[in-house]
This record gives structure tokens, C-alpha cells and sequence, in this order.
């Protein structure tokens, strides 16, 4: 048992570590290329902040733990909003442009709708899947399309100077390290929940989850830190939506999953709500005549207080069958 501990903290540092590594190389590698900053950040960047809970969901999925991948999914959602959001305000208030207020996260509230939706029969299907991946694609476009107009909240990196066989071995490695470590963190997480006798989605929930979404945390933290708060929203609400729409719908591909009623009324519920508190937020903070929103402290104590509200819920209905 202790050993499936260590290896979880283990595994759980070296995902964020890989996961730095595999955006830094990937970022100069497309930079040299001649991708634009913008670009990069809007896809390498954001994809590669959720590179964590992918990784692990598809190393689930494979591994028959598909409630896992889930769990990992919905509660890095809930741990975005609300403990990675209420940490970075109560540091910094945060700035929200037009593009992120007025289309990004109406957009990640029609995704949230979707899936609850798809998943209102209580099974994760192959069609479910496939929609969500479609969904995934329409996304994607629509970010091509806003590369000509970026927002206050867009993450535009620099792009690193390191020679090209240095980014190449930097990719290679976090990659590899990003696979390693997610299939033993699946592997132990697995082991914990026969040891304790409470389900895989529980562990997804909540020790992997937490654990995938540190990047996000740490991110937001160190950037409001160095009075750059702003970037933790664009980077909140992408990493939002391919948690929906990749790291959730992994698991169908390869399996039916059928989920318990707790799955859509407490865990899917909490996700909705969070993502309405942070529009209601942003709605009722905007000025028209500046095109932004500004979310100070007591929008980080809200989302923290829905965060902590949410696991004692958790842990009062556990274990979960």
C-alpha cells in the first residue's frame, strides 16, 4: 500500500515535470518552424497544459479503468474553477477580454451541456465519444479563426532559443516520461481503490485529479505571482474544454461505460454549476464602456467555497459503488 502512495506522488511530479519539458520542446520545435507565438499558445500550449489528464485517461481506458479517466476529467474541471481560479484571485484579480467573455466560455457552457446531454442515460458511449471529438474539431476551428483577433487572456509565449536537436531530445523526453508516469499513476491509483474498497471514479476525482490539474495550478500561481493573473482564465477555460472533449471522451472509444446516477447529479452537477458561477461573475463584473470583467477575491472565495462544499459531498457519499 505504501509503495502504490509513493509511486502515485512519484508519478504525479513527474507529470508535471514532463509536461513542462514536452510544451517547452513542442513550442520551440513549432516556433522554428515558423508558428506564430499566438498559435503555439493556443494550441500547443493548450493542449499541452492538458497533456496530464490525457495522458492518464488514455492510459485508463487501455487499462480497462475507464471510471477513472472520468473521475479525472470532471473533477480537474471542478479543481480548475475552483481551486485553481480561487487560489490565482485571491493573489490577483483577473481581467477577462471580450473574446474569452462573450464567446469562449459560452462556448464551454454549450459543452458542458452537451455532455450532460450525451450522458443523461447514464453510459459513456462510442457515439457519445465521436460526437465529442466532433464537437473537439468545431473548437479548433473556431480558435484558427480568432488567431486574427487575440484577447487580453490569450497565453502568448516566447518562444525558447534552444537549438533544434536540444528541443527534439527535450520533446522526446517529456513525452516519454509524460507516458511512463501516467500508466504507473493509472496503475497504483488502481491498486489503492481494491486496497480501500471504494470505486475508481472516487480515485479519479479526486487524488488524480487534483494531482493532473498542478500544472494549471502552478501555472496561474507563479503568473499572478509576476503580475500576470490574466493568463490563468485563458488557460482555465481551454484546459476546461479539452477535459470535456478529449480526456472525457477517450474512454468510449474502446468501451461502453456505464456510470452510477451520482456520476450526472453530483460530479457532472458540480461541473455545470461551477462553469455558471464564472459567467455569473464575469456578467455581473463587465463594463461595457472597457470590454472587460474583473474578478477580484470574492470570486476566489466563492470558487473555493463551492470547491471544498463539493468534497465534502464527495467524501460524505463515499465509497462509491
Amino acid at each position: 500500500m505504501l509503495t502504490d502512495f509513493l509511486i502515485i506522488l512519484v508519478g504525479l511530479v513527474a507529470l508535471v515535470w514532463s509536461a513542462d519539458r514536452f510544451i517547452e520542446g513542442a513550442a520551440t520545435i513549432a516556433g522554428k518552424a515558423g508558428m506564430s507565438p499566438l498559435l503555439i499558445g493556443m494550441t500547443i500550449v493548450s493542449v499541452g497544459t492538458s497533456a496530464p489528464e490525457i495522458l492518464v485517461s488514455l492510459m485508463a481506458a487501455l487499462s480497462d479503468s475507464g471510471k477513472l479517466a472520468v473521475g479525472n476529467a470532471l473533477g480537474s474541471n471542478i479543481a480548475n474553477i475552483g481551486l485553481v481560479l480561487g487560489v490565482t484571485l485571491l493573489i490577483a484579480p483577473i481581467k477577462v477580454g471580450p473574446t474569452t467573455a462573450l464567446h469562449d466560455l459560452p462556448v464551454l457552457l454549450c459543452i458542458v451541456l452537451l455532455c450532460i446531454a450525451l450522458l443523461w442515460d447514464a453510459a459513456l458511449s462510442l457515439g457519445d465519444s465521436i460526437l465529442l471529438f466532433a464537437a473537439l474539431a468545431v473548437y479548433l476551428l473556431r480558435m484558427t479563426r480568432h488567431m486574427s483577433s487575440p484577447d487580453i487572456n490569450d497565453n502568448q509565449p516566447t518562444v525558447s532559443t534552444m537549438s533544434m536537436p536540444r528541443a527534439l531530445a527535450t520533446f522526446a523526453l517529456g513525452l516519454a516520461v509524460l507516458i511512463g508516469s501516467s500508466k504507473a499513476l493509472v496503475w497504483a491509483a488502481v491498486n489503492v481503490a481494491e486496497a480501500f474498497g471504494v470505486s475508481e471514479l472516487l480515485i479519479g476525482l479526486t487524488i488524480v485529479a487534483l494531482g493532473t490539474s498542478l500544472p494549471e495550478l502552478a501555472a496561474s500561481v507563479v503568473s499572478a505571482l509576476r503580475g500576470h493573473a490574466d493568463i490563468a482564465i485563458g488557460a482555465v477555460v481551454g484546459s476546461n474544454m479539452f477535459n470535456l472533449l478529449i480526456v472525457l471522451a477517450l474512454p468510449g472509444l474502446f468501451t461502453e461505460l456505464y456510470l452510477t446516477p451520482s456520476t450526472l447529479q453530483r460530479d457532472l452537477g458540480t461541473v455545470l454549476v461551477s462553469t455558471l458561477m464564472l459567467l455569473a461573475f464575469v456578467g455581473f463584473g463587465w463594463q461595457k464602456s472597457r470590454r472587460t470583467a474583473e474578478l477580484g477575491r470574492l470570486a476566489g472565495v466563492s470558487f473555493l467555497a463551492l470547491y471544498v462544499v463539493y468534497y465534502v459531498l464527495l467524501f460524505a457519499n463515499s465509497p462509491i459503488a
